[in-house]
């Protein structure tokens, strides 16, 4: 790892000396910095490998283990909430052992700070609440006051409801005031702190000072410059300066990556800015980015605002691809247009139009036919089954009309009639004309159908059968017939047995039940 660790750094030291933050930033930057996201994240993991290598040479220490702890910590808490977390977890562990409430404190800061990134707003109040500060170290009372402003400020930004937004930003003023009186002068927290007070105060121009003193201090930390930039876009934003948003969100992009920074949400702004001005290609690369940063980082509630946006980027990249297809179609034809003009003559041209729209004409008219064709063959098989099942009801009715006739003796009206009438037998003819049919229709209906139901609930038709009850019934169905009064009727059932049938076979599905008829619909005939 530490081998990797020397290769990478020259390397990384060459691009930013290529792209460096002096020179003129612009998306091309930001493009070619997303593109080498990954030596940065080499490089961070290659100082965490590290770090993890040193604990194992300290684990009797736990003065050793809580700083190395709190590397890791730092380490990670833009970078991956869960690996965070775990190491605020090694931090309170050792401070309790080494029953310091000072380390104690701050270690609670810390797992405050962690649920808050991760969009754990009640957690990390909970947490925040509780602490006990007295005989708390200058150190550890910033981190709180600055940890605690944040919350509230986080808060306001997730809220919809302006009087809530009010409240939350007056709370986190009233609350990094704390940090501000005991905060060294003239220091990049100082500026940073005093920055992020003035813009939720609304005194913009200030806060625009108060960043922009971080980065001109020089010495900055990435992150730092991140954090400056990206308030001053917002700020410039807000201002309806949009050109100088957007630069100081492409600094601020630039500045995560090489911060390897994943909880962050200056690439999200870019993105919707680059929307807004109709570069939805950019856009919907730097929004899936952001989406993929917000989850390799579990970021919560960024995930939710990133899922808000890229939708709306998405439709809009589909309708251009939309358009630029008919643009490209509409040019195709025009050249084709313009090229049989110039090989063919305006007659022949003429009378290949002719010609065309005759086919289109007698195209029309084969499809007019098939679907006539297709009406007829529906109604046909409807209206077949309907007289069978009509026939066989007149059977039925035949047959005890005779056996009334011969119980009261009246033979002279019998003469003309057949004797010896099987109902039975008719109807189970058509029930095996019906599924010969439709089997023809419908060839894997058996298979298809099974492939729904339970592996050992699957239904195998008996010798001499083509259908068994339940098949006939879904067979119907996916002919059109749905209404259990008119399956129950061909079928000879009582419209309760339809009913049973239906459940039962629902009872023996691999698919949800309001799928299950769908899904039956669906099955393909020849």
């Amino acid at each position: 790892m530490n081998t990797l660790k020397h290769i990478l750094i020259p390397i990384i030291f060459l691009l930013s000396c290529i792209h460096s933050f002096s020179e003129k930033v612009n998306l091309d930057s930001v493009t070619f910095y997303l593109q080498r996201q990954f030596f940065y994240d080499s490089i961070k993991e290659a100082k965490i490998n590290q770090l993890k290598d040193s604990i194992k040479l300290k684990s009797g220490d736990n003065i050793e283990l809580y700083n190395l702890y709190s590397m890791l910590y730092d380490e990670y808490r833009s970078y991956i909430y869960d690996s965070a977390y775990v190491y605020v977890e090694k931090l309170l562990d050792v401070s309790n052992m080494m029953k310091d409430k000072d380390k104690i404190a701050l270690s609670k800061i810390r797992q405050g700070f962690s649920f808050l990134s991760s969009g754990l707003f009640c957690e990390a109040s909970d947490i925040l609440t509780g602490l006990d500060l007295s005989d708390c170290s200058r150190e550890t009372l910033i981190e709180y006051f600055l940890c605690k402003s944040r919350l509230y400020y986080d808060m306001a930004d997730f809220n919809n409801m302006v009087e809530f937004r009010k409240k939350y930003n007056k709370i986190g003023n009233s609350i990094i005031d704390s940090a501000l009186q005991i905060l060294p002068i003239n220091t990049k927290k100082y500026w940073l702190a005093e920055g992020l007070k003035e813009m939720k105060s609304e005194k913009y121009l200030k806060a625009i000072e108060s960043f922009e003193k971080v980065i001109s201090g020089g010495d900055f930390s990435q992150h730092d410059l991140a954090i400056a930039t990206s308030s001053i876009a917002y700020i410039q934003g807000l201002l309806g300066n949009r050109v100088e948003s957007k630069k100081y969100l492409i600094e601020a992009v630039i500045a995560d990556v090489k911060a390897s920074t994943k909880e962050t949400v200056a690439l999200r702004n870019l993105a919707r800015i680059l929307y807004e001005e109709r570069d939805v290609t950019n856009s919907v690369v730097f929004i899936r980015q952001a989406l993929v940063d917000a989850e390799f980082y579990n970021a919560r509630h960024r995930q939710l605002e990133i899922s808000n946006i890229l939708p709306i980027i998405e439709g809009e990249r589909i309708n251009m691809i939309k358009k630029e297809r008919d643009r490209i179609a509409f040019f195709v034809i025009f050249i084709l247009i313009l090229l049989i003009i110039l090989l063919i003559t305006l007659s022949f041209i003429w009378k290949s139009k002719n010609k065309i729209e005759i086919a289109k004409r007698e195209i029309q008219s084969m499809n007019d036919d098939l679907l006539d064709a297709n009406r007829i063959k529906n109604e046909y098989i409807g209206y077949f089954f309907s007289q069978n099942a009509e026939f066989i009801e007149k059977i039925g009715f035949l047959q005890r009309w005779v056996n009334k006739q011969v119980q009261i003796k009246q033979y002279s009206e019998l003469k003309n009639f057949p004797e010896n009438l099987d109902v039975e037998k008719e109807r189970a003819a058509l029930y095996k004309r019906f599924d010969q049919v439709f089997l023809k229709i419908f060839p894997n209906f058996v298979d298809e159908f099974n492939k729904l139901l339970k592996p050992e609930k699957q239904i195998q038709v008996k010798k001499g059968e083509l259908l068994s009850p339940e098949l006939r019934i879904y067979a119907l169905i996916r002919l059109g017939i749905n209404e259990n009064e008119k399956i129950a009727h061909f079928l000879n059932y009582s419209v309760n047995t339809i009913y049973t049938y239906k459940t039962k076979i629902r009872g023996k599905s691999n698919v949800p039940s309001n799928e299950f008829i769908k899904k039956v619909m669906e099955i393909k005939s020849y």
